[in-house]
């Protein structure tokens, strides 16, 4: 499944979210810099948690690159502190417990499980451009190097 909602090219939508120190952090206010936004469904799971570390491990790399990383899921703010100290990650997790940012975003969809049909989170990153614009969408992300994925698509797109 593509997400329909948006394309490359599109303004990303604004939002504003609590990150896991509770402080604010709103998509105008990053404007100028690259933004890794990730979707993930679940702290503490084992792809969410390969998926945080490997961008935690790459965050100086991505810095160095004018990127700053964001991780969304629809767990509390507690609950990404708890995730963040047990797995001492380095990146922000802004808590979308409405998924609000998430249906913006096209990726809290209908998913199957065992034969139930159920909503959730689709692992899905956009890649935002400094001028606030999507410049790239991975869809259904499978964990394994997609960090470094990233990265060297941010480095191609950004030289």
């Amino acid at each position: 499944m593509t997400n329909e909602q948006l394309s490359e090219g599109q303004d990303a939508p604004d939002f504003c979210l609590p990150d896991q120190t509770n402080e604010t952090v709103c998509l105008k206010d990053l404007k100028g810099k690259w933004i890794v936004l990730y979707f993930y469904p679940r702290d503490n799971t084992s792809g969410c948690t390969k998926e945080a570390q490997d961008f935690t491990a790459l965050k100086e790399e991505f810095a160095k690159n004018n990127a700053v990383i964001l991780g969304n899921s629809k767990d509390t703010v507690l609950s990404h502190q708890k995730f963040i100290e047990k797995k001492e990650l380095a990146i922000t997790l802004l808590s979308d417990e409405s998924t609000e940012v998430q249906q913006a975003y096209g990726v809290w969809r209908m998913k199957k499980n065992y034969g139930k049909e159920y909503m959730g989170t689709v692992r899905t990153t956009f890649l935002i451009g400094p001028e606030g614009k999507i410049a790239k969408i991975w869809n259904n992300v499978r964990t394994k190097e997609h960090a470094q994925k990233v990265l060297d698509k941010l480095i191609e797109m950004s030289s």
